[in-house]
């Protein structure tokens, strides 16, 4: 792992939600295969992993190549049923979001969720977990144009904490949210859930961790750093 001290002091920390805050990936991929082997398609992992941190519409697209589309939408449909179980019972914490949520509250520092999920569903599971309202701002791909890699989501995220986007810190789990963050011109610190970093992603040239924690204690750095002075 990259692990170097922040070269700021943020105005801001920026969250990324499924698989960073909320253990959703794991869940969402057994859903899928699920649903998948019911419908008769007993479909490889790497398949299921290359959806993660996409959009719903890149996944759909993935589905369509694989089994095509009356056996996709068959398969999503069912999917979302066993999700929506997971979902209502509150989707686990990634350990450390806690911490981290009530380290940068106690600082008065602002917070924003920024979701590739539809806004009705990221509402539903931030409440379900019990984090909703630990955020300032809640922004979904219901609420741009172009989803992640393009930067819209933490540009509108930023705009809605009133802070520049130059002054936000980024914490992403996937290589797509990684370049989104980046292409808003903000820094991003990366903690892999599913997806290991190949070459071509460390060459992004961004802060890599193994846990929230660690971004926890980075930032505590930081902020001693910038008292001291």
């Amino acid at each position: 792992m990259t692990a170097r001290g922040l070269p700021f002091t943020p105005a801001a920390v920026i969250f990324d939600m499924d698989g960073l805050m909320l253990d959703s990936e794991r869940a969402i991929i057994a859903c899928l295969a699920a649903a998948a082997r019911e419908a008769g398609h007993d479909l490889p992992e790497v398949l299921w992993l290359s959806m993660v941190g996409h959009s719903e519409a890149v996944c759909r697209h993935l589905l369509d190549e694989a089994v095509g589309e009356a056996q996709r939408d068959l398969i999503l449909q069912r999917s979302h049923v066993l999700y929506d179980a997971v979902v209502a019972a509150g989707v686990p914490h990634r350990p450390g979001i806690i911490a981290m949520l009530e380290f940068l509250q106690t600082r008065g520092i602002p917070r924003a969720v920024a979701t590739s999920t539809r806004r009705p569903l990221a509402l539903k599971k931030l409440a379900a977990s019990g984090l909703l309202a630990r955020f300032d701002a809640v922004c979904t791909s219901s609420d741009v144009e172009h989803p992640k890699p393009a930067p819209d989501v933490y540009l509108l995220a930023a705009h809605s904490l009133g802070v520049e986007p130059a002054q936000c810190l980024v914490l992403e789990d996937s290589p797509t949210g990684v370049r989104a963050a980046l292409a808003a011109g903000m820094y991003p610190v990366q903690i892999p859930d599913l997806l290991e970093p190949d070459d071509t992603v460390r060459a992004l040239g961004h802060t890599i961790l193994l846990s929230l924690d660690d971004a926890r204690l980075l930032l505590e750095q930081r902020l001693a750093l910038a008292q001291a002075v």
